[in-house]
Parts: structure tokens; C-alpha cells; sequence
């Protein structure tokens, strides 16, 4: 029997507000020996139960902002679904628990995900937990053939505009970003969270919803490249990452495989490119050289 998607709200004098992204806290200060008390901001973070069809999926610990965009990149993503076209319904209920995202899919492609359904309970951002084998923990990721260049100036600049866009790290300096970037245009889509992954899925969605061309733009990442996020990346289909932190040597591999240039430890000065030099347009055939 076919089940019926339902949207199934919650009637509006019961609804829950959505936590706030950040909450202030009482904190007793220690510096340079001198002992002070006053608040801060910290970011807040809930369990965010992904649903599929009526039955649970995943459960993340994130923070409660874009949670319609982490759903639908984490679908994405995960390889759930192909294209945002292929969720049938989408909505956001908040619980006293937490927060559910509710998608609904066709029952073909529900017939697939409960034949590897998995339970995903795990820390803030845990990518990972849960897989049921090695092999599918270290899949290689999509083949990505964007063939735009960019200059170092050009990937330097864009890192610069990331930091003051960071409306949440500004307050909490506690959270990781994901940025889309194209030259011309500047940011397009940013995403923040407690966990590297959920912000990288979120931005997935939010690039997904507006139909970017991602070929076109380069991955800004305020966290260090490991595997997931080059699993990520690889889907959002940019053809550069640039980091702030160092990848992993499995991230390294994975980059390479994919055809994506991995670029990190971006700073003021500079940055180093790990995979694929060709896509940055090197101020000099003996400087290419050496990077390669």
C-alpha cells in the first residue's frame, strides 16, 4: 500500500518557538590573574531527528538555524535523493525533545533507504557514526568536472569576506561556516553550525534550493578537510575547496581522486594547495611547477 504524505503540523496555539541560535550564560572570568564575573554568548545546540516517510533516519546534534536547508543537504549528501525535486514534502516541527525535519520521498526510493537504513545518534557534527562497514565509511566521492580558475587573489579575497558574514561566530566564537563563493558576485549562500558537517549540509541545501551553478564558485571552509567533507563538497560540485585548517591525508586522496583542488591553511599571505593546481592560475610556470 502506498502511504500518503502528510505534512501533519501541529495546531498553532501548541507549536514551539525555535531555540534561539545562542544563549547568554553567567561565567566567572580568569585573566592575567585578575578573577571577573559577567555573561558570554554560547551557541546552542539540539538533536535534530531527519525523517523520512515517518520514520527516523538520523538524529544530529546542530544548531536550530536552517534546519529545512540541513535536511535537504543532508539528503543530498547522504545520496538519499538526486535532487531537491525528489522530496515530495519538506517541514520543520519543533518538540520538547528537539527539532524534526520531516521529508517525505517516493516509496521506491523508501524502499532503498530502509534497506540501508542506519541509526546515527551521535556528537556534535559526528559525520561518520554509525556506518554500518568500512567500505561505505571511505566511498569514494562524486567526480567532479568544473573546470572554472581562479587567481590567488581571487581565493584570497573571498576567504577575507567570509569572517565578518559570520554573524554567529561573531557572537559566540563557537561555530564553524560553509561558504559558496563566485567571483564577480561574492558570497551567494553561507551556512553556520556547532558542527563542520552540519554546516557544509546546510549549505548544500541552501545552494540546492537556490539553483546555483556550483560549477561556476569555490567551497569556503573555516574547519579542517577530512574525508566527509570532501564526500560533501564532491556533491555540492565545486571544483575548489579552500580551507582554513590542514586536510587529512585521507581528505588528500579522496581530493584527488575526485578531481577537486584542495586548497588550505588559507591566510592573509597566502595558502598551499594539496590536489589539482591547475584550477588556480599560478603567477608563474616555475612556482606551478613546485606546487605540483
Amino acid at each position: 500500500m502506498t502511504e500518503t504524505p502528510s505534512t501533519c503540523p501541529l495546531p498553532a496555539d501548541t507549536a514551539l518557538p525555535a531555540p534561539p541560535p545562542a544563549r547568554r550564560v553567567e561565567r566567572v572570568q580568569v585573566r592575567d590573574g585578575a578573577v571577573s564575573t559577567g555573561e558570554r554568548a554560547v551557541p546552542e545546540e539540539v538533536p535534530v531527528a531527519l525523517t523520512f516517510n515517518g520514520t527516523t533516519h538520523a538524529v544530529m546534534m546542530a544548531s536550530p538555524t536552517d534546519i529545512a536547508d540541513f535536511a535537504l543537504g543532508f539528503a543530498l549528501t547522504e545520496g538519499i535523493v538526486a535532487s531537491a525535486a525528489e522530496i515530495l514534502s519538506r517541514e520543520v516541527i519543533v518538540v520538547d525533545e528537539g527539532i524534526e525535519a520531516r521529508m517525505w520521498i517516493a516509496e521506491e526510493k523508501m524502499k532503498h533507504l530502509s534497506a540501508r537504513r542506519r541509526a546515527l545518534a551521535g556528537p556534535t557534527g559526528c559525520g561518520l557514526c554509525g556506518v554500518e562497514s568500512l567500505a561505505e565509511a571511505v566511498k569514494p566521492a562524486a567526480l567532479v568536472t568544473a573546470d572554472t580558475h581562479f587567481s590567488p587573489a581571487t581565493l584570497l579575497d573571498a576567504m577575507a569576506t567570509l569572517g565578518p558574514l559570520q554573524s554567529l561566530n561573531h557572537e559566540t566564537r563557537a561555530v564553524h561556516a560553509a561558504a559558496y563563493f563566485e567571483p564577480g558576485r561574492g558570497i551567494l549562500a553561507l551556512a553556520e553550525d556547532v558542527g563542520r558537517h552540519n554546516a557544509l549540509d546546510k549549505l548544500v541545501g541552501k545552494a540546492a534550493e537556490a539553483g546555483f551553478d556550483t560549477a561556476r564558485g569555490l567551497l569556503l571552509l573555516t574547519s579542517r578537510v577530512s574525508i566527509e567533507m570532501v564526500q560533501k563538497a564532491a556533491v555540492l560540485g565545486v571544483g575548489v575547496i579552500a580551507a582554513v585548517s590542514a586536510p587529512t591525508s585521507l581528505a588528500i586522496r579522496t581530493a584527488e581522486a575526485a578531481g577537486i583542488t584542495l586548497c588550505a591553511i588559507v591566510r592573509q599571505d597566502g595558502f598551499e594547495i594539496f590536489t589539482h593546481p591547475g584550477r588556480i592560475a599560478l603567477p608563474s610556470p616555475e612556482r606551478q611547477n613546485h606546487v605540483a
